[in-house]
């Protein structure tokens, strides 16, 4: 997948990959978000592996031409996951084809993808799979630690948050609007 010099950037749409250690992959993906719909384009944003009313989904499931959807149970998978874990991971990869696949949704966001795959709940297949069966014009974002070799060679662009500093380190606690 890599680029077509045949097709203008604008019109293929690109797939971007936000991965690392550090802080920040969910928050930009948000940010490009409401950039895009900004701009009038409609959104699909899929979380994977987490489940619950983080502060981002209040805001988020309430904006026009936005559709929010998660997969995964209650909370954050932690450790191995269950085969309601897998299943939920499953069902995001079959309707993140479909939005990609529709021509509706002008950004599609795969947040936490690149865990579910790190956790062994989506193979790199389907992960490739997933980003070319976008339609021209569509783009892409997958979030989470660990993204797989082959998807970022695969990706049109790729931003990697390093951690330099973090104050959880020094005890502090997850926060309702800044890490919640």
């Amino acid at each position: 997948m890599s680029y077509d010099s045949g097709k203008d950037v604008f019109t293929r749409g690109c797939l971007q990959v936000y991965t690392g250690n550090g802080k920040g992959k969910t928050t930009a993906a948000i940010g490009l978000a409401v950039r895009a719909l900004g701009a009038g384009m409609k959104v699909f944003f899929g979380q994977f592996v987490k489940r619950g009313e983080y502060s981002e989904i209040a805001i988020l499931k309430n904006l026009e031409n936005m559709v929010l959807r998660q997969y995964g149970e209650e909370g954050f998978v932690m450790g191995k996951p269950g085969a309601s874990d897998v299943e939920a991971a499953s069902r995001g990869v079959r309707d993140a084809a479909d939005a990609l696949a529709g021509g509706n949704f002008g950004l599609v966001v795969l947040d936490e993808v690149n865990v579910a795959y790190a956790l062994g709940m989506i193979s790199l297949p389907e992960l490739l799979t997933v980003a070319a069966s976008r339609r021209d014009g569509t783009e892409l974002v997958m979030t989470g630690r660990g993204a797989p070799p082959g998807l970022i060679e695969a990706a049109d662009l790729v931003t990697e948050m390093r951690e330099v500093k973090h104050y959880f380190k020094a005890g502090l606690k997850a926060r309702k609007g800044i890490e919640s």
